[in-house]
């Protein structure tokens, strides 16, 4: 029996909120957000994980950054939307109903805004919410801390890139788990200093 707080990979999706290439220069930590980012969908991936990537006004934010994008398949639709909360764009909802998943994996910008407000509205609904610590950021860093603070007051859980997926993983006896091994050692997380 495992403790009902960690990731289960029968019950988890993976929500990669508005990680686009309008925050390249503006981002803090910018590096870092994309390359835990990009080691969680690769490692969602290798699990059979479910994805559901948002953008926040495209026409405006452009689209997700190159470095995640090229990663994705065909499979995985981008949501639009322009509400801060995913939870305000019904297409997002009826992706997430659909896939029958209860916990959800949170990364992405900005951690004050459009992660905030999500992770609120997950928990409001009934989701249980983990939010890569290592995969989340503002444009200011000092916006970070108090989103946190207020997401873990709400019943946010939190975790980072690597903890989530060895927690999906379980078991070096998991037949991903040597791919997964492989993905954590090429994958260096440059510090945000946040």
């Amino acid at each position: 029996m495992r403790h009902p707080a960690l990731l289960d990979r029968e019950r988890t999706a993976l929500i990669l909120i508005d990680l686009q290439e309008g925050y390249r220069d503006a981002l803090h930590g910018w590096e870092q957000v994309v390359a835990a980012s990009t080691l969680l969908v690769r490692g969602v991936e290798v699990l059979g994980v479910p994805l559901i990537v948002t953008e926040q006004y495209p026409k405006g934010l452009g689209s997700t950054t190159t470095e995640v994008r090229t990663l994705m398949g065909r499979q995985v639709e981008v949501v639009e939307k322009r509400s801060m909360s995913c939870w305000g764009a019904q297409p997002f909802r009826d992706r997430l109903d659909a896939l029958g998943r209860r916990q959800v994996l949170v990364a992405g910008i900005e951690t004050h805004a459009c992660v905030n407000q999500t992770v609120h509205d997950l928990l409001a609904a009934g989701y249980e919410a983990h939010v890569a610590r290592d995969a989340t950021s503002s444009r200011r860093a000092a916006d970070v801390g108090p989103a946190w603070e207020k997401m873990q007051l709400a019943g946010m859980r939190p975790t980072s890139s690597e903890q989530a997926l060895l927690e999906l993983v379980r078991s070096a006896d998991a037949p991903e788990f040597k791919i997964l091994q492989r993905l954590l050692k090429e994958t260096l997380i440059p510090p945000a200093g946040v």
